[in-house]
């Protein structure tokens, strides 16, 4: 297994002009192979302290943060779009959000384009949840499939939770948003989206695993026999996640259990000593996971 940091420019010229410009992306890229993984960025989420700490004891926390550079009032978590390449199957799990959510996200066609991709290359839309920076791009400003040539999938416990009238009422005011907007969503994808369980082979070398609580339907994702696990949004960050995977978080849905199914899947990597490819941790998302003392850490592979 070879894991590269590179970067790419994707450069414009104006009339007369005679050098190129335009802008730098990072790719982090693993060599698995017959599989190709490559992580790209759709930007960041600009969010409030409050996010991160909620209810959580707020100095325990407050350090753990300061410990890991997150300075205090506000936090910009990156956004890792996961790019799978497996002979003439082009593959991305998650679409990022698009035009709609943020200024700060939307940016995974220009970094598509830099590797020389269009999204009508693309052949599968594979989602981990149907949270607005996962699920949202994949509707273009003009309400039609921004990924027209593929076939998008997901989880149907998921699924089946964002196109339930009933969510909107229950899912708090904070997320009524995110209610709403999976659900129009999911409804202009009519026949393009197919569903799965938990344990299917949902692509040849790609198992699904429920990792439930950040959502209802979270799903991991095992890549090439268990030699990566994409783990969407599971494990939300790279410091209190990880320092005290125990604490119930305010990003998840139902934090007990979101908490619960952190905490296994940060002992079984820790254990077997498996990348991680995580949505919103840093250097590109991709990495390995260390037992400490106290709890764990998360090790950056380049």
């Amino acid at each position: 297994m070879r894991i590269t940091r590179r970067n790419m420019l994707r450069g414009t010229a104006g009339l007369g002009a005679s050098l190129a410009f335009g802008r730098v992306w990072a790719a982090t890229e693993m060599d698995l192979g017959d599989l190709r993984i490559t992580t790209l960025s759709d930007g960041h989420l600009q969010l409030p302290e409050s996010f991160l700490i909620g209810d959580l004891p707020r100095d325990e926390a407050r350090a753990i943060l300061d410990a890991a550079g997150v300075a205090a009032g506000g936090y910009e978590p990156p956004c890792n779009v996961t790019l799978l390449r497996s002979g003439e199957d082009v593959v991305l799990f998650d679409a990022g959000a698009g035009p709609g959510f943020m200024d700060s996200t939307g940016r995974l066609p220009d970094a598509l384009a830099a590797l020389d991709l269009s999204p009508e290359d693309v052949t599968h839309v594979v989602f981990t949840h149907g949270h607005p920076d996962h699920l949202w791009g994949a509707i273009d400003d003009f309400d039609e499939p921004l990924f027209a040539n593929a076939r998008h999938l997901m989880g149907r416990v998921e699924r089946d939770y964002w196109i339930d009238p009933e969510t909107t009422e229950t899912i708090g005011a904070e997320r009524q948003s995110f209610a709403a907007g999976a659900a129009r969503r999911i409804e202009l994808l009519r026949d393009m989206l197919e569903t799965f369980e938990e344990g299917d082979e949902v692509l040849p070398g790609v198992l699904a695993r429920a990792s439930f609580g950040h959502t209802p339907g979270h799903m991991s994702f095992e890549i090439g026999g268990g030699r990566a696990l994409i783990a969407g949004d599971a494990i939300g960050n790279a410091h209190l996640a990880f320092a005290r995977p125990d604490w119930p978080m305010p990003a998840d849905q139902d934090p007990e259990l979101a908490a619960r199914t952190r905490l296994a899947l940060l002992q079984e990597l820790a254990e077997r000593g498996v990348p991680l490819i995580g949505f919103h941790l840093p250097d590109g998302g991709v990495g390995r996971v260390e037992k400490g003392d106290k709890g764990y850490s998360f090790v950056p592979e380049v």
